[in-house]
């Protein structure tokens, strides 16, 4: 005989990611709960229960987005042998993951919130920080090229850094505008030139 009033058992990983992808198509404010619900296969008490709210729901796709979505950006950053590689490949993997057809375009870091919101800058403080994070990634590699000699110790790494983190946001805004994939290693390339003016045209 089936107990009566239990709550219907769902896979919450998989109701996650979907949530995750409806956010990352239509932002915080522009995902209803009537998307998220649907797209999650539950009903709004269900959700609540899951998740807490919608905030609550928004900042854990955000670290599931961060943990499983675009890997391989970051680990190509780490992975090259020298600073200027790095970059590169940390910026031809943007251009590959963020124009990829089978999911939303761009990073939902990126454009999930921007301005404070109902959320009462909860959302942006969370995604700000992340932002944050990535940008410390890049100037951990590049005072690395510093500290091992392959870049001259007058390099500003700070500003390289903010840089290439500025041209990674402009790709997502770019792939979610509909530019190809051809256009945005074109962006790639000119932001590789200008690699020559601020690290020496000598610098690998």
């Amino acid at each position: 005989m089936t107990e009566r009033g239990r709550p219907r058992t769902f896979d919450r990983t998989a109701a996650l990611r979907r949530a995750m992808e409806v956010f990352w198509a239509k932002g915080y404010e522009g995902a209803s709960m009537s998307d998220l619900t649907a797209a999650m296969g539950i009903n709004s008490p269900s959700l609540y229960a899951a998740f807490g709210s919608k905030e609550a729901l928004f900042l854990e796709a955000a670290e599931f987005y961060t943990q499983f979505e675009g890997t391989e950006i970051w680990s190509a950053l780490e992975k090259a042998p020298t600073a200027r590689q790095a970059v590169e490949r940390f910026l031809r993997q943007t251009a590959r993951v963020y124009s990829q057809t089978d999911r939303p375009q761009g990073c939902l870091i990126a454009l999930g919130a921007l301005h404070q919101d109902s959320s009462r800058g909860a959302i942006c403080d969370d995604l700000r920080r992340r932002r944050a994070e990535n940008r410390a990634a890049l100037l951990k590699r590049l005072q690395r090229g510093v500290a091992e000699g392959e870049l001259p110790q007058g390099f500003d790494s700070s500003t390289a850094a903010t840089f290439f983190a500025t041209v990674q946001h402009g790709m997502s805004i770019q792939a979610r505008d509909g530019a190809s994939r051809a256009a945005l290693l074109a962006t790639v390339a000119g932001a590789m030139a200008a690699w020559k003016t601020m690290a020496g045209a000598d610098a690998a």
